[in-house]
């Protein structure tokens, strides 16, 4: 049986704690399960995120990156338009050697006792099968396996989102949503950023790319001759002439030495969480570079997830993921009309609609005594 409790490790707990409406420890020590599921906000509605699985250094650096990750997923379902809050949930350990079918179905079960609060799926070190061993113990589980009639994989709608952020910020940038010859770095290439140059491909663009591993790189340029490998992310970020740098693996790497050394006139990328902290979108706009907000741009599988849930077909998702070129837009010319960063623009209107959102339930509860 888990054990829940409706606190984060105390050591852990900050200031940013306080901003969100639980953070659940939830621990099984038969399975070896630590999971920590941070819900940031449920005024849209039920909180929405994946799952992540990792061996952090810490329970602190662990919950910290729960309670990022979820307010990151709140404010990414504001903006795409979605009636769903933002969640995460955190398994500590090792994936490759700590995953059971004991462990996931523990984790099911402390999903399940949230009693639809949370509704998660995969993220970083879970896949659809891990999914699918959670929901026979709970059904607030999404992209689960095709075969089952469910959402599958979505980060092929995750890659598609990107490609209409690109063309958005083509368009603000140089005066086309033309892609062709633009030449695009993608930078990790796990299931988004494989299928991101894909479709790179498809659209014409000169597509260079790199991962820390090299097995995936040796499948991506055999699958895709087009595409030019660099010796390393490093290299990537050095190379000379990109219009657009793609992040696509873990958060964090835009940092201040990145600020300085890319070159690529738009960052537009999968990863959650990229900039290490604020001041690094401020750098890249003073060198005259353009950084598109993670959470607008990758938001593809969520809005497919959420589809999901609320019974959409891949079709009308596929509609609704084609909105962020839309989005995008308009992020990039508040922030003009506005004097602010894209960032700050997307975050002062993702507030707005949560904050509003927020009241109108206070006032149906108020309603109602």
């Amino acid at each position: 049986m888990s054990t829940f409790t409706r606190s984060a490790p105390l050591a852990a707990i900050g200031p940013d704690t306080f901003e969100h409406e639980q953070v659940v420890l939830c621990q099984d020590p038969a399975s070896n399960l630590k999971v920590i599921i941070a819900i940031h906000s449920t005024a849209l509605g039920p909180a929405l995120g994946g799952t992540r699985f990792r061996a952090y250094p810490s329970d602190e650096e662990a919950v910290k990156d729960a309670l990022d990750l979820s307010r990151g997923m709140s404010y990414k379902n504001a903006m795409a338009g979605l009636a769903f809050g933002g969640g995460k949930a955190v398994i500590v350990g090792d994936p490759v050697r700590g995953k059971s079918e004991e462990l996931l179905l523990a984790f099911g079960r402390c999903v399940a006792a949230l009693g639809g609060r949370f509704i998660t799926g995969p993220d970083l070190g879970t896949d659809i099968p891990d999914m699918e061993v959670a929901a026979r113990v709970c059904r607030w589980t999404v992209a689960l396996s095709r075969e089952g009639g469910d959402a599958g994989d979505t980060s092929g709608f995750t890659a598609q989102g990107l490609i209409h952020a690109m063309r958005a910020a083509a368009r603000y940038r140089w005066g086309s949503t033309s892609l062709q010859g633009r030449v695009v770095g993608v930078a990790g290439l796990g299931k988004v950023g494989r299928r991101l140059v894909r479709l790179l491909v498809q659209e014409g663009a000169k597509v260079i790319v790199a991962d820390v591993r090299a097995e995936p790189v040796r499948r991506v340029v055999k699958e895709f001759p087009q595409a030019i490998a660099v010796e390393d992310p490093e290299a990537l970020i050095r190379f000379d002439g990109m219009d657009v740098y793609a992040p696509c693996a873990v958060g964090g790497v835009l940092d201040t030495a990145v600020a300085s050394a890319l070159t690529a006139e738009v960052i537009c990328g999968a990863a959650n969480n990229q900039l290490a902290h604020p001041d690094v979108e401020r750098r890249f706009a003073s060198r005259g570079m353009l950084y598109l907000p993670d959470y607008v741009v990758n938001a593809g599988g969520a809005i497919r997830a959420a589809g999901e849930t609320l019974g959409y077909s891949l079709r009308e998702s596929a509609d609704k993921v084609e909105q962020i070129f839309d989005t995008t837009l308009q992020v990039l010319e508040h922030a003009e009309s506005a004097g602010i960063l894209p960032g700050e623009a997307a975050d002062r209107t993702a507030r707005r609609r949560i904050t509003a959102a927020a009241e109108d339930q206070a006032r149906g509860l108020a309603d109602h005594t």
